[in-house]
């Protein structure tokens, strides 16, 4: 384990309020005055998190509820920022994008710039400490009605730190073409566009993805393995057209293998199609989505 966190390894899907250590939302919890916390030893508050491994996507998103509250403040998203690029250099990553939803920081002050500017200045720290080059992923929720708003927000931020832009959140009622001209201006503006597709609906929602939205990469994008055929011992035979486009055009799919298991996608590592997609010539890359709630 020591070999292959020292190993240099660039990271492309992890979301800044899934990564917090638990000391910094215990202290930050008592500098907010936010009492919501399960508990506020530090230990058993990990323990907690890393409870959502429940196989419940439910009850793993419920985490959110706490570290979404304790970023309400610049000082705090700086804070958070910092240590993020701090631990990414600690786990031998050379490159990492952090992906954050400045909607979810507004509830006491903050507009969406100003969460940007803070999520930059810290991760800008960070870098000049560590030496790891990190960009921010200006990420725009499926149910929410603002997405516009967000990718005119992280337009405004091309070549100041921010790379891409992302639509999370819901698949299943929330299609991504709803979300078409936030996605056109990111584009537009020269943002990379990365979707989460694939995780909580099926390989449809790839295709929406791709096809109406251009994505250029798609978030988990495992639900790809339903249209491919496999043999007995689970190794891919035949591709639907779908599947063969995702692998040919080189799709690249932010796998996050330990997630999938922690919301119940599948139920052991075994069963988990990452590794015949990657040995089909997939473009898998391997991910930790949310750190904190994985314990990883």
């Amino acid at each position: 384990m020591e070999m292959l966190r020292s190993l240099p390894k660039a990271l492309l899907h992890d979301h800044l309020d899934g990564g917090l250590r638990p000391a910094t939302i215990v202290e930050l919890a008592d500098e907010h005055g936010y009492r919501g916390l399960p508990t506020n030893d530090v230990d058993e508050l990990a323990a907690w998190f890393f409870q959502g491994d429940s196989g419940s996507l439910e009850t793993y998103l419920e985490a959110f509820d706490h570290t979404v509250a304790v970023m309400q403040s610049a000082d705090a998203l700086e804070r958070v920022a910092f240590e993020c690029v701090a631990d990414y250099a600690a786990d031998g990553i050379v490159y990492g994008e952090i992906r954050f939803g400045p909607s979810l920081h507004m509830s006491q002050g903050l507009s969406r710039h100003d969460a940007i500017e803070a999520v930059l200045s810290g991760i800008s720290r960070g870098m000049a400490e560590t030496g790891v080059v990190a960009g921010v992923i200006v990420t725009a929720l499926r149910q929410q009605g603002d997405s516009l708003s967000v990718a005119e927000a992280a337009a405004d931020f091309v070549g100041s730190g921010v790379v891409g832009f992302d639509l999370a959140g819901p698949e299943r009622g929330y299609p991504p073409e709803a979300h078409l001209a936030a996605c056109t201006v990111a584009r537009r503006a020269g943002l990379g566009l990365t979707i989460h597709a694939g995780e909580g609906d099926g390989a449809h929602s790839i295709w929406r993805a791709l096809s109406l939205c251009a994505a250029q990469r798609i978030g988990h994008g495992v639900r790809i393995i339903d249209e491919t055929a496999r043999d007995s011992n689970g190794v891919i035979t035949k591709l639907g057209p779908l599947a063969a486009r995702v692998r040919d055009h080189r799709v690249p799919l932010e796998v996050s293998m330990t997630s999938n298991l922690h919301t119940g996608m599948w139920s052991a590592a075994a069963e988990h199609p990452v590794g015949a997609l990657h040995r089909a010539g997939f473009a898998v890359t391997i991910n930790t989505d949310n750190r904190l709630m994985s314990g990883i």
